[in-house]
């Protein structure tokens, strides 16, 4: 699980709480920054921003967060409109992060009538969207609990081995046959888009290895674990098939695996 750094405590609560919930779902996918940025058109350095409580992420930012991490888009769309009162208020007031309220220059400042309907209005409506968003919210929560926030995403589960987990020293059997629609299958996963690449753990990487094992570039060992062996592996098949050297799988790989 990611370290993160403190939040500062000048932060509204509600803009904390959504930082937290962004930083709780890219754990939850054990995507690092750099793939982050790869998978959402988003810099490394904004994600940094955004991930820090510096900078409010913008709803297409938030969106791209959940396709990557295969969540739903409209509880953290909710939780940001949410923030966004925070994070305008702080603007409002100056206590945004790394800003302080101007001091006063002797010059008598002139004092403004409070808004109290307006306020006791804005508290109604944003307890009201508050609670809209914990009752989204609270299926996802169950489910985090279940399996445990701090594993790293590991896929589509198999339906015959279930859920993969990666056992230091385990190995699988390769087994890679031809199926009846032409294409090559080692029995662990039959996707031919999954993106894959350095760190990922999965059944998708076993097949992956197995089909690099078969096609004499081989990764080593097929245990599961998306390592420097693999990624080596990947790129010598890459270049071999004219196609992009990034030492990751995607369709394009897929394809010549699967051939």
């Amino acid at each position: 699980m990611s370290r993160w750094k403190e939040l500062p405590d000048s932060l509204d609560p509600r803009v904390r709480q959504f930082v937290v919930r962004l930083r709780r779902l890219k754990d939850h996918s054990g995507l690092g920054l750099a793939a982050l940025a790869s998978r959402t058109g988003y810099s490394r350095s904004s994600w940094d921003r955004y991930l820090n409580g510096r900078s409010l992420p913008p709803a297409e930012a938030v969106e791209a967060l959940a396709r990557a991490c295969d969540s739903e888009p409209a509880p953290l769309l909710a939780l940001r409109e949410v923030a966004a009162e925070g994070w305008e208020s702080d603007a409002d007031t100056g206590a945004a992060v790394g800003e302080t309220a101007p001091a006063a220059s002797g010059a008598a400042v002139a004092r403004r009538p409070v808004p109290w309907l307006a306020i006791v209005l804005s508290s109604v409506c944003t307890a009201l969207l508050m609670l809209a968003v914990f009752a989204l919210l609270a299926p996802w929560e169950k489910e985090s609990e279940d399996k445990g926030d701090d594993r790293p995403f590991t896929g589509e589960a198999h339906p015959e081995f279930g859920e993969f987990e990666y056992k230091p020293g385990k190995t699988y059997e390769c087994e890679v046959r031809r199926d009846d629609d032409g294409r090559l299958y080692a029995g662990y996963s039959r996707t031919r888009t999954e993106l894959i690449e350095r760190l990922s753990t999965r059944w998708s990487v076993v097949e992956a290895q197995c089909l690099l094992e078969h096609r004499e570039a081989s990764p080593g060992v097929a245990d599961g674990a998306f390592g420097n062996n693999t990624e080596r592996a990947v790129k010598r098949i890459q270049d071999k098939a004219n196609i992009a050297v990034d030492g990751k799988i995607g369709p394009d790989t897929w394809k010549v695996l699967r051939k």
